[in-house]
């Protein structure tokens, strides 16, 4: 049972107390039934005796009392001369009753000495609990019956009655109201998230559901136990299906076909119905969304009735609707068809003359009631609005539809075609969306000039995704070609082709394809398609480091100077770009300052997908800065927000970094290959140095050659030198590790030659340190020297990790100094480098030297260690006491006590319990 702790104590706690009386109010599919159940198992010290009302045209006289009474023959002890009146109606006690008393002759006195008798068999059964389940439906003779005996209750009797208010005949339970000795009334609410997660957990009997399917089946359920159990059980996996969130949640419960209990029990009530109150709820049901009396009552041509019938009520104030999304899919679909329509047709007229006219739902009603003009002219109403208020997903939708009508004329299929592509970009596209654009490729209405852009924006929304890159090429070239006489739209085509992040092209013919779109800016008809193009080709000129880009930069406008949202949408694109950029190279604070004001601008004009870039950006910024406070869980969420499209490769590379440097060696692996899956430069050369890196540090240096040559394969064929600062300190330790110092020397001097006339601080710096490295083994003096040199670079451009495992490597080469390896791991914990802080005591423990403690306390009770905290989070992660102690450096042993001491302060039962 979920949920119900407090009130199943409330209920335990009155019967101690009789004689009580308990009510349990709640609507239907509440869980009444299921909370006195476990009532009933729970109380052990008394007698519980159950029965239940029925929903019967007419009720029999007493019927759930008596069937109460005919279970207690056992438990009778002296039972008075009155209780002989019911030997007739319990045949059961029959020789356990006095003998039947003679007849009174006067209906008045035998129903009091009738309802006395119940009371006198209730007093000889000692202490005992009355369960009476759906008490609503009960007939008036056990409302008076109960009524009377609640006035003068024998001593040792509690009773516990559940009932729905909505189904009362009268305001009360029992009619009117009873005062009685400790009585209690508990009304059981719906769920909330945390419950119906709970719930979900419990019924495939794993803790797997996300937040975001939880709440989806909130708003369809509207948090009703009963509900939510159907609901789960009818989905086509279960285990698998509730781990979904977001828009895929609501997807797959839209697909689920009603539960058949559940769709029973709506239709049961419907059909219970005056056809007045029908009409309302017919009309609520093909209106969708909770609406005003006044709407419900003008489409359904009823204005009485609206919540009588106990299925609608008030969510908001003058706001009827459904009390679970279920209800009003089961209602709608028992709807004969001319019904339905002649339904929409009034939705259409009623809804027209509201002011906003909701034009969404326009459409929506007036395609339902095959009403083909009106549905045109609202869905292009609608996506303007939907536009207006930057929320391109509803314009695609809206567009899309009206498009896949083979009814369409041809030309309204080629001017919709061509604002839904410009839609399409404006947002956030995703799978659907990139699909629907696809789709138009295959409809020959489309003119050639239209064919054209539908390629181009296709191509521009292949390489916004993962795993696209080539064919998003392909279709960008198609579209150069079918749009020869629009240069505004080819140099559109031709930037993206030219921008050096995709595809294999060298640096050289990066440069010279970018040369060629930047010709066409001066000439192109407006300040937007200018600053359009710009936004590509500053970018990637700088992220080539090519020192002209910073001159280029001001061609850009000001942003105060700004004020038409296409242009301001490119400029805060520019911004971004350029923030990126500086981000791969070693600007890091102008980096920022793009950043600040790039999202600033995006946020002007509702530009999704630019923030989202900027946000990855600024994750990687704060990584590479020592920022790591709250890192993980922004990177989750922001996967979790793009996660169809290329700017999630940059967030895997950052999540891969930050789970290498925290010992978690399993994730790390699968972020470095999620960044690395796709041709995406230079997030790609970093996820081979970083998984390198992470292979070295265990050992693995053969496993690490194979990374690192992959990427310096990639350096060398586009001669991309620039970005070799996140692989070349990795590459030369790889080499040097496995004996080949010639290679080491000859990927330093490459990159020393690469690097010649190009702007690339980070790179510059790495290269410092390597040429230290290197000296190491051969002029101490000189290595010296190099280090403090490549770790100044390091501090100047604020890459304080980067900086401390230089001067770990730098002592390392000179002497092994305990109380400056203490201050190295002191630094490593402060940034939550769980590996390089172990290692720099490994090596203190190693030179047998001590160092003092700085805590004031030597134990942390209940609370977990900063070491017991490592050993947690390593084991929620999956990893074994072997790789616990490898990237700990402790022993087996040690590794094992840790253990002990971890589940028994988490109290988890197992190590596959412990979460962190």
């Amino acid at each position: 049972m979920i949920g119900r702790d407090a009130e199943l104590a409330a209920l335990l706690a009155a019967v101690r107390h009789a004689p009580s009386v308990v009510f349990v109010e709640g609507q239907a599919g509440v869980g009444k039934t299921r909370l006195v159940s476990e009532f009933a198992a729970a109380c052990r010290d008394r007698r519980v005796v159950m029965g239940t009302c029925h929903p019967l045209p007419e009720a029999f006289p007493y019927g759930v009392l008596l069937d109460c009474l005919s279970q207690c023959g056992d438990g009778l002890d002296d039972p008075g001369p009155v209780t002989g009146a019911l030997r007739a109606h319990l045949p059961e006690l029959a020789d356990r009753l006095p003998p039947a008393p003679p007849a009174l002759g006067d209906p008045d006195a035998e129903r009091h000495r009738m309802f006395r008798a119940v009371r006198d068999l209730l007093r000889a059964l000692g202490p005992t609990v009355l369960v009476l389940d759906d008490l609503h439906w009960a007939d008036e003779e056990t409302r008076q019956v109960l009524r009377f005996v609640m006035a003068s209750p024998p001593p040792g009797l509690s009773i516990v009655a559940t009932y729905r208010r909505e189904d009362l005949p009268a305001g009360t339970p029992l009619g009117r109201v009873v005062h009685v000795p400790h009585g209690r009334h508990l009304v059981l609410r719906p769920f909330d998230a945390a419950d119906v997660r709970a719930m979900i957990d419990a019924i495939v009997g794993a803790e797997v559901t996300s937040e975001g399917f939880a709440e989806a089946v909130l708003r369809e359920t509207a948090g009703l136990p009963f509900v939510v159990e159907e609901t789960v059980r009818a989905l086509r996996d279960p285990v698998r299906d509730v781990r979904a969130d977001g828009d895929l949640a609501q997807r797959l419960l839209d697909g689920i076909d009603v539960p058949v209990l559940v769709a029973d029990a709506v239709r049961e009530r419907i059909r219970a119905l005056p056809d007045a109150a029908r009409s309302v709820v017919e009309a609520a049901a093909v209106l969708g969304v909770p609406e005003t009396a006044e709407v419900i009552g003008a489409v359904a041509g009823e204005a009485e009735h609206l919540v009588d019938s106990g299925v609608l009520v008030e969510e908001t104030p003058n706001r009827y609707g459904f009390r679970h999304g279920v209800a009003r899919r089961v209602v709608r679909a028992s709807l004969p068809g001319p019904r339905r329509r002649e339904l929409h047709e009034r939705a259409v007229a009623v809804l027209s003359g509201l002011d906003p006219a909701p034009l969404a739902r326009l459409a929506a009603h007036a395609k339902a009631a095959g009403m083909t003009g009106e549905w045109l002219r609202y869905c292009e109403l609608a996506a303007e609005a939907a536009e207006e208020a930057k929320d391109a997903a509803t314009a695609v939708d809206l567009l899309s539809a009206v498009l896949g009508d083979p009814g369409l004329s041809v030309e309204d299929t080629n001017r919709l075609a061509t604002r839904l592509c410009g839609y399409a970009l404006t947002g956030l596209p995703g799978g659907v969306v990139t699909a629907r654009v696809e789709g138009l490729l295959a409809d020959p209405r489309l003119a050639p000039d239209v064919r054209g852009e539908v390629h181009l924006w296709f191509g521009l929304l292949l390489q916004r995704e993962t795993g696209a890159v080539v064919r998003g090429a392909e279709e960008l070239a198609q579209a150069v070609d079918l749009l020869a006489d629009q240069p505004e739209r080819t140099a559109r085509g031709l930037a993206a082709m030219a921008g050096p992040y995709l595809g294999t092209a060298s640096v050289a013919e990066n440069r010279a394809a970018l040369g060629r779109v930047e010709r066409i800016v001066d000439h192109l008809p407006t300040p937007a398609l200018r600053v359009a193009l710009l936004a590509t080709t500053l970018g990637g000129r700088l992220v080539l480091g090519d020192p002209s880009a910073w001159e280029r930069v001001a061609q850009l406008p000001s942003p105060a100077d700004v004020r038409d949202p296409d242009e301001v949408h490119h400029l805060a694109r520019a911004h971004c770009n350029l923030a990126d950029a500086c981000s791969w190279i070693g600007h890091y604070g102008r980096a920022r300052e793009f950043l600040r004001t790039g999202i600033a601008l995006a946020e002007r004009v509702a530009a999704d997908y630019v923030v989202g870039t900027a946000e990855a950006t600024a994750v990687r910024l704060d990584w590479l800065c020592g920022r790591w406070a709250g890192l993980e869980q922004r990177i989750d969420r922001l996967v979790a927000t793009y996660g169809n499209l290329l700017l999630t490769t940059d967030l895997h590379l950052t999540r891969g970094w930050l789970a290498a440097a925290r010992g978690e060696w399993v994730r790390a692996e699968e972020a470095f290959q999620a960044a690395g899956a796709h041709q995406v430069f230079p997030v790609g050369v970093s996820a081979a140095g970083g998984m390198a890196g992470m292979l070295l540090s265990r050992g693995q240096a053969a496993a690490a050659e194979e990374h690192i040559e992959r990427g310096v394969a990639v350096l060398r064929s586009k001669g991309a030198w620039v970005w070799s600062g996140d692989i070349l300190p990795q590459a030369v330790d790889c080499y040097l590790a496995v004996g080949r110092v010639d290679a080491a020397r000859q990927v330093v001097a490459e990159t020393a030659a690469g690097l010649s006339g190009v702007d690339a601080p980070l790179a510059r710096a790495a290269l410092t340190a390597c040429r230290a490295r290197l000296a190491a083994s051969e002029d101490r003096d000189d290595a010296e020297r190099l280090y403090r040199e490549a770790i100044d670079l390091h501090r100047e451009l604020g890459l304080s990790y980067r900086a401390t495992q230089l001067a770990e490597q730098a002592e390392g080469a000179a002497r092994t100094d305990a109380a400056v390896l203490d201050a190295l791991a002191r630094s490593y914990d402060a940034l939550g480098a769980t590996v390089d802080a172990a290692r720099c005591r490994h090596r203190i423990r190693s030179t047998g030297a001590t160092t003092p403690s700085r805590r004031g306390r030597r134990g942390y009770g209940s609370e977990l260690s900063p070491r017991e905290q490592d050993v947690a989070r390593l084991l929620a992660g999956g990893h074994t006491n072997r790789e616990i102690a490898q990237a700990l450096f402790l022993s087996r042993r040690t590794v094992e006590e840790y253990v002990v001491k971890v589940r028994r302060k988490l109290n988890a039962s197992s190590r596959h319990d412990v979460h962190f």
